[in-house]
């Protein structure tokens, strides 16, 4: 029963609820094989599949470093990929690890509006992941600032100015 997303078509509901659930099963698995307790929560959020692993006290801070989040992630888009035949952006989130990025980044963009109005004419922030450059770009424009980001692959990085 895996349905296939071609092209650029967005994925329906049931096809994000489907990723979720297939993502959820191989989450699972891994809890289980590394002995931690979590408690799983799937949700579609933007049309993306959203899976959270919570737990009580600190029995995911192995697991919920931004670097050990995002190639978790990324294991979990692949086995979502191998099950349903179709490319997934589902995020993952372990701990609350992504409220804990977005206040760092909210942090760093705070640091390159200083810089800004100290005199630069640009400010340019450290390379990251495109969900984490997509919440840069959220966040400056929140802050009325302009965002652009440049280079490839693990080099992209955003650009901030003033309007």
């Amino acid at each position: 029963m895996s349905e296939v997303v071609t092209g650029s078509t967005e994925p329906t509901v049931a096809q994000l609820e489907l990723e979720g659930d297939v993502a959820a099963d191989y989450l699972e698995e891994l809890l289980d094989i590394a002995d931690i307790d979590g408690d799983l929560n799937l949700d579609v959020r933007q049309g993306r599949a959203y899976v959270s692993v919570e737990a009580e006290g600190d029995g995911l801070s192995v697991l919920s470093a931004p670097d050990t989040v995002q190639a978790l992630q990324e294991l979990t888009r692949l086995a979502v990929q191998n099950k349903t035949g179709s490319f997934s952006r589902l995020i993952l989130d372990i701990g609350g690890s992504r409220d804990t990025r977005r206040r760092q980044l909210e942090t760093l963009v705070d640091a390159a509006a200083a810089k800004l109005d100290e005199g630069s004419s640009q400010a340019s922030l450290p390379s990251m992941s495109s969900y984490e450059r997509k919440l840069v770009h959220d966040i400056a424009a929140d802050r009325g600032l302009v965002s652009e980001s440049y280079g490839e692959g693990a080099d992209r990085h955003t650009v901030l100015r003033r309007r």
